[in-house]
């Protein structure tokens, strides 16, 4: 009996063990070249079906092969002891598996492929990868085949049933910058479904939190901006978020044009909400703030804060909330817009823009602003 247990225990060992070497191949094939699908998010609503119809996808860049080489966190095996031959040609190996790895993400198969499309039990396997590995590179192509099979609709259920929210969330701990990253864009493109969105909610502190506190303008920052503005889509979840539009607004004020994008996208669907908009007055925004209206920034960074402005000015009603507004501090986004007179010296600074849109929705903005500020039952 105990011959015929041992058995049964080598093989299933070796069914299992099949099985991974096979969707390890599944998942590093290169043949084909993909753009992996990513929802950035932005204003809409969640259809009847659970998906936003609002979602986009992002491309990458092939031009990324070089720059990820360098921050790609290679795993040697304890026999590539440096200083000897079989240890310099175990570490080559070593580098040659992970470049493979690599290449076979940035060259991944075709969303029209067969190739990309697992099946439940395939995922099944790739969910166990991502679980038990602590290879990055196995991680990282790991987390890439999720991405692109949670890009769509029928996946999105069968990853969530199949117990892979909390198993890709738990990556979000990791320091390897590439692999938090891919956790990142899976949850992102899961979120694209209400009933997702409400299993993930509790994550959102967590990712707010590191999104902030990441380096600037990196890649793990823009991944944490555009999954919290895939939360925001609807007003479920909107006031987890509301501690941290502070910052927000320090990211927006010192980030290049696409982490302002990225920020704006976010502000302008919590703006749209009525019930954020104390929240958005009560954040502090840095003096920096209106030096953004000038010629030089770039015209639909200006348009989108504009737009923001609008919807909050529309939310608040200026003259009923007179007694309330010794709640907001100095340096806040109220006292901001309160200070007519400086608000109005930076947008009108930017009247003469040479782009006449701008020109024109500064004008609106400005006349809508001393309308409301300043009604005709004052004067």
């Amino acid at each position: 009996m105990g011959y015929a247990r041992k058995v049964g225990w080598v093989t299933a060992g070796l069914v299992i063990g099949a099985g991974a070497c096979y969707c390890i191949y599944r998942l590093t094939r290169g043949r084909k070249q993909n753009k992996e699908k990513m929802a950035e998010g932005g204003s809409g609503d969640v259809d009847d079906a659970g998906d936003c119809s609002g979602a986009r996808y992002n491309d990458w860049s092939d031009d990324d092969d070089h720059s990820n080489e360098s921050k790609s966190i290679v795993w040697y095996p304890p026999w590539a002891r440096i200083g000897t031959e079989a240890g310099t040609r175990a570490r080559a190996r070593a580098r040659a598996r992970a470049t493979r790895a690599r290449r076979a993400v940035q060259k991944r198969a075709s969303p029209n492929s067969d190739d990309t499309v697992l099946s439940p039990q395939e995922l099944q396997k790739v969910l166990c990868l991502v679980e038990m590995s602590e290879k990055p590179y196995i991680l990282e192509a790991a987390l890439i085949a999720l991405g692109n099979n949670a890009a769509y609709a029928f996946n999105r259920d069968i990853i969530r049933d199949l117990g892979g929210l909390p198993i890709v969330a738990k990556i979000l701990n990791t320091r390897d910058p590439i692999v938090k990253e891919k956790a990142l864009i899976v949850l992102n493109n899961l979120s694209v479904n209400a009933e997702n969105q409400r299993r993930l909610k509790i994550y959102m502190n967590q990712v707010c939190d590191d999104t902030v506190t990441s380096r600037l303008n990196s890649s793990v920052q823009l991944a944490g901006l555009r999954l919290l503005t895939n939360m925001t889509v609807t007003n479920e979840y909107q006031h987890i978020l509301a501690n941290s539009i502070s910052d927000f607004f320090r990211l927006f004020s010192a980030g290049n044009e696409e982490t302002k994008l990225q920020v704006l996208k976010l502000l302008l669907n919590l703006a749209e909400n009525p019930a954020m908009t104390r929240d958005l007055l009560r954040a502090q925004v840095p003096s920096s703030l209106g030096s953004l209206f000038n010629k030089k920034e770039y015209k639909e960074v200006i348009l989108k804060l504009l737009i923001i402005f609008e919807n909050i000015n529309d939310n608040f009603k200026w003259e009923e909330n007179e007694p309330a507004q010794n709640h907001f501090s100095e340096g806040s986004l109220f006292f901001f817009l309160k200070e007519f007179q400086v608000c109005a010296d930076k947008v009108l600074g930017i009247e003469s823009h040479h782009d006449f849109q701008v020109r024109v929705k500064v004008g609106k903005f400005v006349a809508k602003l001393t309308e409301r500020m300043f009604p005709k039952s004052q004067e």
